[in-house]
Order: C-alpha cells, then sequence, then structure tokens
C-alpha cells in the first residue's frame, strides 16, 4: 500500500512541476509558441531563457544567471544541463569569491542535443548541428555539425543541401 501511495504522490509531483515549468515560461521568459514540455521531463528553465518556436524539451535545466537563447525547431533529449555562470576564481578569495561570472548560451535554429549532455557558458551551437548524448560542450559547435565527446569535437557534417531543401519545403518536427 505505501508504495502505491508513493507512486501516486511522484506521479502528481511530476504532472505539478510541468504545469509549474510551463506557468514560469508564461510569466517570466520570452517566447513566439508555448513549448513542448514532455511530461515527467524534469525540465527548469530560467528567468533568462528566450525560446523560438516549435521547442521540444525531454528533460534539461538551466543553471545561472546567464542568458539562454534558443532558436526554433529544438529538440533535447533527457537530462541535459546548460551552466550561465561561473564562480570567479580569480577573486578576492580562495577557491573563488562571492561574485559570479554570467555567459551566455545560443543554440541556433533546428538543432538536436542527445540526452545527458552538459553545455558550458559562452557557447553558441550553429544552426542545424546535433550533440551526441553524453558530449560535454565546451567550444562553440559550427551550424550543420555533427559533434560528439569530451570535449564535444565535430566528427561529421550533415549534408547541407538536403538541409536546406527540407528547410525550404519547411519540413520541421
Amino acid at each position: 500500500m505505501v508504495f502505491f501511495l508513493t507512486k501516486i504522490f511522484e506521479y502528481i509531483s511530476q504532472i505539478a512541476q510541468v504545469l509549474i515549468t510551463k506557468y514560469n515560461i508564461k510569466r517570466i521568459a520570452s517566447y513566439k509558441t508555448i513549448p513542448y514540455i514532455r511530461a515527467f521531463s524534469n525540465t527548469h528553465l530560467s528567468s533568462s531563457t528566450y525560446l523560438g518556436k516549435n521547442c521540444n524539451f525531454n528533460g534539461l535545466k538551466v543553471q545561472g544567471g546567464g542568458k539562454l537563447i534558443i532558436g526554433d525547431n529544438f529538440h533535447s533529449g533527457e537530462k541535459i544541463t546548460i551552466i550561465t555562470q561561473n564562480h570567479n576564481f580569480e577573486g578576492n578569495a580562495l577557491p573563488y569569491d562571492s561574485n559570479y561570472i554570467y555567459k551566455d548560451v545560443i543554440i541556433e535554429d533546428n538543432v538536436w542535443i542527445g540526452t545527458g549532455v552538459t553545455i558550458l557558458g559562452g557557447i553558441t551551437i550553429g544552426e542545424g548541428s546535433i550533440v551526441q548524448a553524453g558530449s560535454v560542450v565546451v567550444n562553440d559547435i559550427p551550424k550543420y555539425s555533427i559533434a560528439g565527446g569530451h570535449p564535444a569535437k565535430v566528427f561529421a557534417q550533415r549534408d547541407i543541401e538536403h538541409y536546406k531543401k527540407l528547410k525550404k519545403l519547411k519540413k520541421f518536427h
């Protein structure tokens, strides 16, 4: 009986989290359309998040006070972390002082981020790029790239002609 009640409570908590997140997006974030947030996804966006059209979240957490700008037709896997601030380790105390350094993250249109990716501040992920599951993004990813690893490195390119054809035909998922 306790197990059953625990599962019901978890289910209700997860639904409440989705509703709260959607409310917060309407209240604090600039957006063109309301994003799709999959139930049970644990998506937490900050007040400095700006969303394009057709954003689909399966679990993403933004940490920090820097801006996160996400373009149109974004798709994410689960358990993505985007860090937009860091401690000031060159300040007046060790290992760091009480000041933060804010670094924006820009994710351009038509980007797909796989499960378990970490993206550090100051990064731009170019249009049409794909970041492989489990990667740690510490440098910019150019347009149309397929990247992965620790740190993420470009290992392939999309077929740009095919990509542009689908974009022109407005074939967005």
